[in-house]
């Protein structure tokens, strides 16, 4: 876990400066219809979780299992949502720019089932609002870059101080910046799914894709809430 920290907290490289320019400039290769979809998938992704309307885990909370047990349940959970996410990317990769756009969606949905049910695998009541927005902080961890990434590290190793200044009601505009989100989510996976929208070559993008995202998540969310357990 401290290995994994000193990597985030580490500034953006020159290399990795480079890249992202180089990023950006590739993004106006891609079409306006797909930015579209991620746009839309993304608010719908953040608005649901506010809510608690769509993700919710149907797994019991259990404070009974030891801390052992737990990482064991969630890397079993990891794994049947690993094999889903890649089996639909490369289901979608497969069917070029339309399918391909239909990703977008899917796999925001796998990703956020994976973190509701990590939560409440790691003793963590997801029906409380504020630890909706500790996935979602964990999420925007997950795919962040340079600066913004070392941020968000502070903020979930400091989650508890950081929480008590939050607002209590989802409607709140406060809540969460969608627009901020969806803008980082998209730059960090825009490249590689670019590639998926490719008839044929797509497919083996696909779920070479969806593998290296669900990894990141993973690695993630376990080291988020390590921390947080070690606090207490």
């Amino acid at each position: 876990m401290l290995r994994w920290k000193r990597k985030l907290g580490k500034s953006q490289s020159m290399t990795g400066r480079y890249a992202k320019k180089w990023q950006k400039k590739m993004n106006t290769f891609i079409p306006e219809k797909v930015h579209a979809v991620v746009t839309t998938s993304v608010r719908h992704m953040v608005q649901a979780t506010l809510a608690g309307s769509e993700y919710v885990s149907k797994k019991e909370l259990d404070l009974t299992t030891s801390f052992e047990e737990r990482e064991e349940e969630v890397q079993k959970l990891f794994k049947t949502y690993k094999n889903t996410a890649i089996a639909e990317g490369i289901g979608t990769g497969a069917g070029g720019v339309l399918l391909g756009m239909a990703d977008f969606p899917l796999l925001l949905s796998i990703k956020m089932k994976f973190l509701f049910d990590t939560a409440i695998t790691y003793g963590y009541d997801c029906r409380d609002f504020q630890e909706r927005l500790f996935l979602l902080t964990i999420f925007q961890l997950a795919f962040s870059e340079g600066d913004e990434r070392a941020k968000l590290l502070e903020r979930v190793e400091n989650w508890e101080e950081y929480a008590s200044q939050l607002p209590t009601d989802p409607e709140d505009p406060l809540a969460m910046d969608w627009k901020a989100f969806q803008l980082s989510y998209r730059d960090f996976i825009d490249l590689p799914k670019m590639l998926q929208l490719i008839p044929g070559f797509g497919a083996i993008v696909g779920g070479a894709v969806n593998n290296h995202l669900l990894d990141l998540l993973q690695t993630t969310a376990m080291n988020s809430y390590r921390m947080r357990m070690i606090e207490h």
